[in-house]
């Protein structure tokens, strides 16, 4: 369970972060790229901090997410200057890729009928017997 001020400070490092990866990723020449910060937790101790990005295209995903994960302590120090008036200190940053939305649209067309687990039972994985 997340207290009020951990809630406060992801909801700060997230508004900031979607900004400052926005803006390093076009300057770095990545156009047509949606980038969008889903998820930020921060640990107890407000130490580190785990990001999860959702990248449109998804086909992009791992070659922007080496990118960020490159990028991570400049990305630390723009996020400490943007954020110096409400943090004392700057978490760890971690990224991560969010999944999601694949998962939503492969649910979406199970209800569809696409890939219905009813009618295809092989799609289904086996129990095991105890």
């Amino acid at each position: 369970m997340e207290t009020q001020r951990q809630q406060r400070i992801s909801q700060i490092i997230q508004k900031d972060l979607a900004e400052i990866i926005q803006h390093n990723l076009r300057t770095n020449g990545h156009l047509n790229l949606i980038i969008s910060v889903t998820k930020v937790s921060v640990t107890s101790d407000l130490q580190e901090a785990k990001a999860y990005l959702s990248v449109f295209p998804d086909d992009k995903t791992a070659q922007i997410l080496k990118e960020i994960k490159e990028l991570s302590n400049q990305v630390k120090h723009q996020l400490a200057i943007r954020t110096k008036n409400q943090l004392r200190r700057v978490p760890e940053l971690r990224f991560f890729h969010d999944d999601t939305a694949n998962y939503v649209s492969e649910v979406e067309d199970a209800f569809k009928g696409k890939n219905n687990p009813i009618t295809n039972p092989e799609l289904l994985s086996r129990r095991k017997k105890r």
